[in-house]
C-alpha cells in the first residue's frame, strides 16, 4: 500500500483519504463493490463482517453487519447514488447506532499503470459529526482496512491470471 494520507482541515465537514493500491483500477473497483468480497476487507479483522444486502446500482441499498468476539453487533446501511465503472462510486453511509448522522462517501479511482490511486471524499452533516468520527480512531481503522483490501486484491488478481 502506498502512503495513506488523511486530511481533515479544521472547521470543515469533510475528510479526504488518498492511498495507492498495487492492482489495476478495474480490479480495485470490482473488489470494492462485489458483495461476495466486501466482507473480506471491510472493517477491522477483529470483527466478523457479513454483507446482508448490497444492490450495487444507483438507488440500490446496502447493509453490512459486524460482530465482535463477544457477539456485539454493529450495523451500517446506505444507498448507492452513482456508479461509473471503473472510475467512481458514490453512496451514503449510516451507522445504525447513531441514526440521522448520514454521511456521503465519494470514491474516485485513478489509473496509474498497473496500480490505482484511491481518493475517498467523505462529507459529513456537521463539523461535530466529522470530528466525532475522527475521535473513534478512524485513521488506524482505515489503514488496517486498506491493508486487508490490498491482500485480497493480490489474491483475486492472482486467481484471475491463472
Amino acid at each position: 500500500m502506498g502512503n495513506m494520507q488523511m486530511t481533515a482541515e479544521p472547521g470543515k465537514q469533510e475528510i479526504f483519504t488518498t492511498y495507492e493500491l498495487n492492482a489495476p483500477r478495474e480490479l480495485v473497483f470490482k473488489v470494492m463493490t462485489d458483495p461476495s468480497l466486501v466482507g473480506e476487507w471491510w472493517g477491522p479483522a477483529s470483527l466478523t463482517t457479513v454483507v446482508e444486502k448490497m444492490d450495487v446500482r444507483p438507488g440500490g441499498q446496502w447493509r453490512v453487519i459486524q460482530h465482535d468476539p463477544a457477539g456485539t453487533e454493529y450495523a451500517f446501511h446506505g444507498v448507492f447514488h452513482s456508479l461509473k465503472f471503473p472510475e467512481t462510486y458514490i453512496y451514503t453511509f449510516e451507522w445504525e447506532a447513531m441514526p440521522d448522522h448520514v454521511l456521503l462517501e465519494i470514491y474516485r479511482l485513478e489509473a496509474l499503470g498497473s496500480k490505482t490511486r484511491v481518493i475517498e471524499h467523505t462529507l459529513f452533516q456537521s463539523v461535530a459529526d466529522r470530528d466525532g468520527m475522527l475521535a473513534t480512531g478512524m485513521e488506524a481503522g482505515a489503514v488496517e482496512m486498506v491493508k486487508r483490501l490490498e491482500k485480497l486484491l493480490a489474491r483475486v488478481g492472482a486467481a484471475e491470471k491463472s
